[in-house]
């Protein structure tokens, strides 16, 4: 690689970590988790995490990081005092933002999770809780190991510790779920006061248990809509504003991570299954990912091995890819993006795609306002898949 020592400046850049196991994989789940061994590995891999940091110094390119995002699998499960050293070790060895937004994933249940005070003391920041309902029977058959009311517990611990930035994970077309039960969720989550939610659509993932046999009495596409419209309106009514497909939040609390991931921002990943994407000093793309077997990554991440030891894949991302890489994300933001950005993040001139934009807009799919600002508009976000399909190379 060229000159990797001097970047982009004015293009952020995030770090994900991740954790690789859960007490249980959920049936609906397809992400890289794997079931909790006996004992949990937590300082072997705490060393392979910072190992692995340490050969991704090189690709900062002396940028500080903007947000931390440790995600899984169930972060929780390990201990402040572990996340407190990655924590340290990120600082000493690329650099903070004295105003990072640090979230960490939890589980509610109490085995899922250690003590939120300490965690807090680590220097996290910002909590993203997986709920996903708030109705006992629609926990047990999602596979989840904990109940409602640990959820309700686990939300006033993390409040009692310090945390005034929380994420609610909500599921809705759960089997067998009315409208009527869509809304009771969301109106229990509400009366937490979280700052943030996650509304997300079940779906069946191929490859998981639910992708192979989906569950009995899922509700058809015009039930789920329905519970759709109802549950927007009802976070309107709470003061809650939808910046993306499915996140929603207060004034002032939307996720900074997630925001660089969609705006194509740069982002460091550490950690078994972990992705990474960075713009080079020479003009270049480089989209990679790490080993996804926890035990191939930990052999691999060590303080001997060579660079790039850790990987996977790695890749150059052509102009052609990186400009539809980036209509693929932030068309999912519904306050748009704008052509300055679209230059900056991709290398292209906006003529690379002029005339999907063009397309775009006359499908009224898309607005382009006199300021340079491009958005979806509500038929947009309702034919999302299509909009998108229009920037394919």
């Amino acid at each position: 690689m060229t000159d990797l020592s001097v970047m982009p400046a004015t293009i952020p850049l995030a770090l994900y970590a991740h954790f690789p196991w859960c007490v249980s994989k959920c049936p609906y789940c397809d992400f890289n988790s794997h079931p909790l061994p006996d004992v949990l590995p937590e300082a072997a891999y705490l060393d392979a995490l910072l190992h692995d940091l340490r050969h991704e110094v090189e690709l900062a390119g002396g940028r500080r990081i903007t947000s931390v995002f440790m995600g899984g699998g169930t972060p929780s499960l390990f201990s402040p005092a572990s996340m407190a050293r990655l924590l340290t070790e990120i600082d000493q060895l690329v650099g903070l933002e004295g105003n990072a937004e640090i979230t960490m994933e939890a589980n509610p249940g109490a085995i899922e999770h250690g003590d939120f005070a300490g965690y807090r003391a680590a220097g996290i920041n910002r909590l993203s809780l997986g709920v996903q309902s708030f109705d006992n029977a629609q926990l047990k058959r999602l596979g989840r190991v904990h109940n409602a009311t640990a959820a309700v517990d686990a939300f006033a611990e993390a409040r009692r510790a310090g945390f005034d930035n929380i994420n609610l994970d909500l599921m809705y077309a759960l089997p067998e779920q009315s409208v009527a039960g869509a809304l009771a969720d969301l109106n229990a989550a509400l009366a937490l006061e979280p700052e943030h939610l996650s509304h997300y659509h079940l779906t069946m993932e191929a490859g998981t248990p639910f992708g192979k046999r989906p569950p009995a009495h899922l509700p058809d596409d015009e039930a789920s809509w329905q519970m759709l419209e109802a549950c927007q309106a009802r976070l309107v009514e709470a003061g809650f504003e939808r910046y993306e497909i499915s996140a929603y939040a207060r004034p002032g609390g939307r996720c900074a991570h997630n925001l660089n991931y969609w705006g194509y921002g740069d982002y460091l990943g550490i950690g078994a299954g972990a992705h990474g994407k960075v713009s080079l000093a020479d003009g270049r793309l480089l989209r990679y990912a790490k080993h996804a077997k926890p035990a191939r990554f930990q052999l691999a991440a060590t303080p001997n091995a060579l660079r790039g030891s850790s990987l996977v894949m790695s890749a150059e991302i052509d102009q052609a890819n990186a400009a539809f890489e980036f209509m693929l994300n932030n068309l999912r933001l519904l306050n748009g993006f704008t052509i300055a950005d679209f230059a900056a993040r991709t290398g292209s001139d906006i003529t690379q795609i002029q005339s999907a934009l063009d397309q775009a807009v006359t499908k009224k799919l898309l607005v382009v306002e006199p300021e340079g600002v491009c958005r979806p508009t509500e038929m947009g976000i309702l034919f999302l898949d299509d909009l998108q399909a229009l920037f394919l190379p």
